[in-house]
C-alpha cells in the first residue's frame, strides 16, 4: 500500500489533460478495445467531462502520474463514475481505493446524491472494490458500452 503521505489527488489541469488518454488507452488495449466513445471522451476531457459539468481526478505518486478517474454528469442527480486506470506496476497499491475515496467526498461536496458505473465481470477485482465500497448491481441498459456486462450504483447522500 501507498501512504497517503506520498500519494496525492490532484484535479485536471491543461497541463495534465494527455495522461486521461494515455493511462485508459493502456488498460482498455490490455483488457478490451478503444470505443468510438472512449477515443471522444479521452481526446477532448476538457469540452467532454470538465465543461460538461465533470471532475477529472489523477493519482500523483513521486512527481508522476500513475492514475486517474472521472466524475460524467449525467444530470443533476447522477453522475458515472468512468474513465478509471492505474498505471501497470502501481495497482495493487489501494490508489484506485484513493481515487475511488476522493470521488465519494467530491459528490458529497457537490451534493451529488447518486454514482454510477459499467463495468465487466471478468474484472474481478474492480467488482471487488466496487461492492466493497457500497456500489450494487443496477439493471443494465443497452449500447452505452460495448465492453459492459454489468451497471452498478451507489447512494452517497
Amino acid at each position: 500500500m501507498i501512504s497517503e503521505n506520498t500519494l496525492t489527488i490532484i484535479p485536471f489541469s491543461s497541463e495534465n489533460k494527455e495522461a486521461i488518454k494515455t493511462l485508459n488507452f493502456a488498460w482498455l488495449n490490455k483488457h478490451f478495445r478503444i470505443e468510438a466513445k472512449d477515443e471522444l471522451v479521452l481526446s477532448n476531457p476538457q469540452g467532454e467531462i470538465i465543461d460538461k459539468g465533470g471532475f477529472v481526478f489523477y493519482a500523483k505518486y513521486q512527481g508522476e502520474i500513475v492514475g486517474t478517474v472521472s466524475l460524467l454528469r449525467i444530470d443533476d442527480s447522477n453522475y458515472e463514475l468512468s474513465k478509471m486506470a492505474v498505471k501497470e506496476g502501481f495497482q495493487g497499491l489501494g490508489i484506485g481505493q484513493k481515487l475511488l475515496e476522493h470521488c465519494f467526498l467530491t459528490a458529497k461536496e457537490n451534493n451529488i446524491p447518486t454514482l454510477i458505473l459499467y463495468s465487466n465481470r471478468i474484472l474481478l477485482r474492480a467488482i471487488y472494490l466496487y461492492e466493497k465500497f457500497g456500489f450494487r448491481e443496477v439493471a443494465l441498459e443497452s449500447g452505452i458500452y460495448e465492453r459492459a456486462d454489468i451497471k452498478m450504483e451507489k447512494n452517497i447522500s
